[in-house]
């Protein structure tokens, strides 16, 4: 498949070089933290590990874990995204049980700068330093390096972000764009989403495209054949469909691609991201050449008037699985987060 070079892999950020390293990065989900430490500016973030966050009562002692794992101090700098919106200084995730006020937090760490952003937001701004074997395009054309783009992922949830152009630099847009109300695409997909609406009331995206969402919509291809729900995680729901198993599994799978498609135009359409559309999260990437093969493409085009317009889009399947981390590293240099960071108080008379 044709690669072409990041539009934005040259865009700098300004950074102080008396800046203390190394730094402290997380990515934290519903389901993982990974933690992992910037040497210098630039550099890539390295001994990265990952956590299951049930196993933890907060992200203090997931840090500290991760630290006496390593062998290491406590940084002065940190950087945290996190899968739920942050829109002030006490966050709760939105699919998992960590709570937190960002002041706290910074002290009890003993950090100097403390900065959480969304985690889509640190992946979008982790596009800016991806190599070029670190995705692969799926249709569409060279994208122009002036446009905005787009960035989804399922997974625990359903995260979706972007780049645009902002002066001589680039802003990643915070939002929570998951939680959209989820469209169908054919009679059938009505269906399944008036199953999940008796369930949910409100389907969102992320009901459907997202881990839960592959059980929930297995549950409701049964229920229309007439059987009772058969809980399965969704690991065995994609395991069975790709070892062509079970039929309902089969079409959870595809259901999900066809929506995901949809759902990618959408946010394209919105952003006008001719850059392309960034696809990450944990289940398109396991899908491997079954994803390519199922009908996310053609219903990423299927837009009426503008399927020409979305046919000159890339899809971008990403293959960096720590980007987010690295994201989070570009966070605590970006001026956009400069008012977003907790600091120590300096001591009186400093």
């Amino acid at each position: 498949m044709r690669q072409e070079p990041f539009a934005t892999t040259s865009i700098a950020f300004p950074v102080d070089m008396s800046d203390p390293y190394p730094h402290l990065v997380a990515d934290v989900g519903g389901t993982h933290a990974r933690f992992a430490i910037v040497e210098s500016p630039g550099r890539r973030p390295i001994r990265v590990q990952a956590f299951r966050c049930a196993e933890f009562t907060g992200i203090d002692d997931a840090i500290r874990a991760y630290l006496r794992r390593e062998g290491l101090a406590m940084p002065r700098h940190g950087a945290i995204g996190i899968a739920t919106p942050v829109t002030g200084d006490d966050i709760a995730m939105t699919n998992g049980r960590w709570r937190f006020a960002v002041p706290a937090l910074r002290a009890a760490l003993g950090l100097e700068r403390l900065v959480v952003v969304n985690d889509f937001t640190a992946l979008a701004l982790g596009l800016l330093s991806l190599a070029a074997d670190e995705r692969f395009q799926l249709g569409g054309e060279a994208p122009p390096e002036d446009a905005a783009i787009a960035l989804i992922g399922a997974g625990t949830g359903l995260g979706v972000s972007g780049l645009v152009r902002c002066g001589e630099g680039v802003a990643a847009i915070a939002g929570e764009g998951g939680h959209v109300t989820l469209a169908a695409g054919s009679a059938r997909e009505s269906a399944i989403i008036d199953r999940l609406a008796r369930r949910f009331g409100h389907v969102s995206a992320e009901r459907a495209l997202s881990g839960p969402g592959l059980s929930a919509m297995h549950d409701a291809i049964r229920e229309l054949a007439g059987q009772s729900p058969s809980p399965l995680p969704p690991e065995v729901i994609s395991a069975r469909a790709l070892a062509g198993e079970c039929p309902h599994c089969i079409e959870t799978v595809d259901t999900f691609c066809e929506l995901l498609g949809s759902f990618a135009a959408d946010v394209a359409l919105t952003l006008g991201a001719r850059g392309g559309v960034y696809v990450g999260g944990g289940i398109v990437p396991r899908l491997g050449e079954h994803f390519l093969r199922s009908g996310f493409r053609r219903r990423f085009e299927t837009k009426g008037r503008f399927s020409g317009y979305l046919a000159k889009i890339p899809v971008f399947v990403l293959q960096a699985p720590h980007a987010a981390l690295a994201g989070a590293a570009h966070a605590l240099v970006h001026p956009l987060f400069a008012g977003r960071e907790s600091r120590a108080e300096p001591p009186p008379g400093g």
